[in-house]
């Protein structure tokens, strides 16, 4: 089995060699192959991954690449983690919206669209040479946005597939709580991707007893801490939102955050140039425990289960993933992507059926999958009036004025990567 990582660079991977090194029963690799332009931080990253093979014993062979085609050819499944413009135009996307008194992010809001708009053209061209070297390898998407950038994907015919870590750190967070294995909780997770909330948590299987009323009664306070949000609005809720939710439900407070400190984008910068010095040292042959820091947390366990189970492995037969939603929310489109439980298999994914969802969740699901319709337009086709009725739509912005100024904005801060700008 040969599997490609795009963005094979990043300081995420070591932790995705982890996971391959310890769950290689599950999916058994013999070949890794990372590819990354940025030639200087491959070597670094290839080196450690190479060791964290070695100390575990895992036979696989680990080769690292500039060239894209020749990374991907051969491979049963490309993962994609990259960074169109790296941690500077994070940086830039976590700043500029403030101006204009909207939340800065990197996958919602104005930076989270000009995120799709740098990101859907170049994983649209890795895919389409993915498929001319192998048109029967999957696609695994990791990259930000997920639901865009996987909704591009299968509109142009790949065999892709989203993944995002909100689930299963959900998932690993409640089974500490409540003293069990994480493979007994099934989440009731439903949304899109970074807007999903966890309606049920379920010891056993998607039929198992709810157990979340129980989770909040005894561990609210500790739940509400990690999402950063007032317990009493947990509670009146009755299931636990993603943290992305805060951008939503508290959305001037944490503009008013994000204005007084530096961005997230500052802070991972210099935490990767610490990494970068940690993974030179030929003496290191483990991920540092400062890289749990750099987010992602669980992502190599999600990836080698979503991986096994497409390649015919041993992966979890239901997992979380981003998808078509093919009538599962009815209020939806069946080509929009939703982020669900699904049946994972050599097939693809198919999700699994989800209760009607109170108008509450409904009605920010539908506004939102509005704004990445016209998000993915003006990614593919481009133009200022594509970008300013994207951003018109987005709930977070939503008002002529701060349309207009935050797409002259974006397109003065993103001109090198759009080419029709």
């Amino acid at each position: 089995m040969k599997l490609a990582v795009v963005g094979g660079g990043s300081t995420y991977t070591p932790e995705l060699i982890d996971g391959f090194a310890r769950l290689r029963d599950t999916l058994p690799v013999e070949e890794l192959v990372l590819v990354d332009p940025a030639a200087d931080r491959l070597e670094l990253v290839g080196g450690l991954a190479r060791r964290i093979f070695a100390k575990q014993d895992h036979a696989g062979k680990i080769t690292t690449t500039t060239d894209l085609d020749a990374g991907v050819a051969d491979a049963d499944a490309v993962l994609l983690q990259l960074r169109v413009g790296g941690q500077a135009a994070r940086d830039q996307d976590e700043t500029w919206p403030l101006e204009c008194g909207c939340v800065g992010q990197e996958t919602t809001g104005a930076g989270g669209l000009a995120k799709a708009l740098r990101t859907v053209p170049v994983v649209l061209d890795i895919a389409e040479r993915v498929r001319r070297t192998n048109p029967d390898a999957w696609i695994i998407d990791f990259t930000n946005p997920v639901g865009i950038v996987t909704r591009a994907l299968l509109q142009a015919g790949h065999k892709a597939v989203g993944l995002c870590n909100v689930a299963i750190g959900f998932q690993r967070k409640f089974a500490r709580l409540l003293e069990v294995e994480p493979g007994a909780v099934h989440l009731d997770h439903v949304g899109l991707n970074h807007l999903t909330w966890e309606l049920g948590v379920r010891l056993g299987g998607p039929d198992g007893e709810n157990v979340l009323p129980k989770l909040l009664t005894e561990h609210g306070d500790a739940i509400a801490d990690d999402l950063r949000m007032d317990r009493r609005i947990v509670d009146r809720l009755g299931v636990v939102p993603s943290y992305y939710l805060r951008y939503f439900y508290a959305h001037d407070e944490v503009v008013r955050e994000l204005g007084t400190k530096p961005s997230r984008a500052a802070e991972v910068a210099a935490m990767e140039k610490e990494l970068l010095a940690m993974y030179g040292d030929p003496a290191l042959d483990e991920k540092p425990e400062l890289l749990a820091k750099r987010g992602g947390a669980f992502y190599s366990e999600a990836a080698v289960d979503l991986a096994a189970s497409l390649l015919g492995g041993g992966g979890s037969p239901v997992q979380v993933v981003n998808t078509y939603n093919n009538g599962t929310l009815p209020f939806l489109p069946d080509d929009a992507v939703i982020e669900v439980q699904a049946r994972v298999g050599h097939d693809g994914a198919a999700p699994l059926a989800v209760p009607a969802l109170d108008p509450l969740y409904a009605g920010l699901i539908a506004n939102v999958t509005a704004y990445e319709d016209l998000a993915l337009e003006a990614a593919l086709r481009g133009g200022r009036d594509r970008v300013f009725k994207a951003l018109l739509a987005h709930p977070l912005i939503g008002q002529y004025e701060y349309a207009e100024g935050l797409t002259d904005r974006l397109i003065a801060h993103n001109r090198e990567h759009l080419a029709w700008a």
